[in-house]
């Protein structure tokens, strides 16, 4: 349920990715980053693989968001009119738009918002739930979704627990992908169901009628993993660059404030 192809930033391609779907007996949902390319070449190949059409946003303000669209019309429609012309020159980073705005242009559509691993990454902001504990996002927010990324094989076990807490508290569904954007990853989380077609999986997912199997990457794969990435970024340093900092700076300054504030209060 969260799967990352070379239409994106990953190296592993279309074909090469249906093709141990297939084998290995799972279905997937092309992810991207804020692409659509990868689920529509994947509609021209006869695989036999269940496929859900799907994208991962990257907000503004920092989280990610995975949505799961009902039907191919309303992801390509969703993409055309909110996506592609808020993109920026680094295709796969933030877009303008904050999480609120894509959330609400997102409950337009049939679909299933959730929170891709709500407590990461590492030092970034890309959870949703990190960026509510931290203040950067109000507390409601969490409530404009309908299901939370529970296991995330880029997650630590302790940070997968506390999305599986979290999960509970709201009520919401679940879900758990791999975040592959190695071939070698593509399948190490799956989100089990018992469904013959997408439709009837997602409303398993919205019931909670479902169960996630898989565990996390090591510290070494994951590191792996993000060193090929990072090879992805490379045409777009200074753009990707630009991104950051805008997403941070003033993350920094309130920082910054904060701890002078409390030095001054020392004294």
């Amino acid at each position: 349920m969260h799967v990352h192809t070379n239409h994106s930033d990953a190296p592993a391609s279309l074909k090469a990715t249906l093709k141990k779907a297939r084998k290995s007996g799972f279905g997937l949902a092309i992810t991207d980053h804020n692409a659509i390319s990868g689920y529509r070449e994947a509609q021209g190949y006869e695989s036999g693989v269940l496929l859900i059409p799907g994208i991962e946003v990257s907000a503004r303000d920092g989280p990610h968001i995975l949505i799961y669209f009902y039907s191919v019309a309303d992801l390509v429609d969703f993409y055309e009119k909110i996506i592609r012309d808020n993109k920026r020159k680094s295709p796969c980073l933030a877009i303008r738009l904050d999480t609120a705005e894509i959330v609400s242009a997102a409950q337009r559509y049939h679909c299933i918002v959730a929170a891709a691993h709500p407590y990461g990454y590492l030092i970034f902001n890309k959870g949703l739930q990190k960026c509510i504990e931290r203040g950067y996002l109000p507390q409601d927010l969490i409530g404009s979704f309908q299901a939370a990324e529970v296991v995330c094989g880029g997650m630590s076990r302790q940070e997968n627990e506390k999305a599986i807490r979290l999960a509970d508290r709201h009520n919401l569904g679940i879900v758990g992908g791999t975040d592959s954007h190695l071939l070698y990853d593509t399948g190490r989380v799956l989100t089990c169901s018992k469904a013959d077609t997408a439709d009837e999986f997602l409303d398993n997912v919205l019931r909670r009628e479902n169960f996630i199997i898989g565990k996390e990457l090591h510290l070494l794969e994951n590191g792996f993993a993000g060193t090929v990435v990072l090879t992805k970024y490379v045409r777009y340093t200074l753009p990707s660059l630009a991104i950051h900092y805008e997403q941070n700076m003033s993350r920094a300054r309130r920082f910054t404030r904060k701890a002078w504030t409390r030095l001054k209060r020392d004294r």
